[in-house]
């Protein structure tokens, strides 16, 4: 599989695992000044910004590791964005989903809260 292939796998296997969770899909590959948000969902009264991160293998570290600071500051740009432009009144989350998968297995790791904004 090739690298972009596994990317929208990854966000397509991911979705699922969140929609079993009870999660409600909200947007897809949300974009906003080339700016990408993977997965917006709710859950309850939070709207939650999720990244996800897929890799055939974690020898150079677990996926989740590429949300650096800079992605971070993009993801919450967009999120911003996306609250004000449908009103969100409530609280935003921001989540991390990192997969590794390969022929031997698929392992998931749902980091909630991962981070947040900086005053």
């Amino acid at each position: 599989m090739k690298h972009d292939e596994l990317g929208k796998w990854g966000e397509a296997y991911a979705l699922q695992y969140l929609l079993s969770q009870g999660y409600i899909l909200r947007a897809r590959n949300f974009k906003f000044n080339r700016m990408e948000i993977d997965l917006i969902l709710t859950k309850e009264r939070t709207l939650v910004v999720v990244e996800v991160k897929t890799r055939h293998s974690a020898e150079f570290g677990e996926p989740w590791r590429a949300v650096n600071w800079a992605k971070q500051k993009q993801l919450i740009r967009v999120a911003n964005y996306y609250t004000k432009s449908v009103q969100w009144p409530y609280e935003v989350r921001f989540d991390v989903l990192s997969i590794v998968h390969n022929s031997n297995h698929t392992d998931l790791t749902h980091i909630q809260n991962a981070f947040s904004p900086r005053p």
